[in-house]
């Protein structure tokens, strides 16, 4: 939970969190940002610029963690939960590609 707690210490720093509500849309709007850059390096819109993508995926990971932090949410054991879930539920959905 290191990197929640930098989050964390960085966010108090800064004056504290923002409202839900308000964080929420901050990442929508980092995702809107992503989907930009995937679809540029994908070649769909604008020039490639893959290495975009990288500061794009961080500024998403940022905007979750708030959220997770604002909610004492251990956001790595939420991620565990998860690829457990996967790993049950969706064993024979990943073997063969989705056309």
């Amino acid at each position: 939970m290191s990197i929640q707690k930098e989050v964390d210490e960085l966010i108090k720093k800064f004056g504290g969190y923002w409202e839900p509500f308000a964080m929420l849309t901050a990442l929508i709007e980092e995702l809107g940002e992503l989907s930009r850059e995937i679809l540029k390096a994908e070649g769909v819109k604008g020039q490639k610029e893959p290495a975009q993508i990288v500061e794009e995926i961080g500024d998403v990971l940022f905007a979750l963690l708030c959220i997770a932090n604002y909610y004492n949410i251990d956001a790595e054991k939420a991620l565990h939960k998860t690829i457990s879930k996967y790993s049950s539920r969706d064993r024979e959905r990943w073997k063969s590609p989705i056309t």
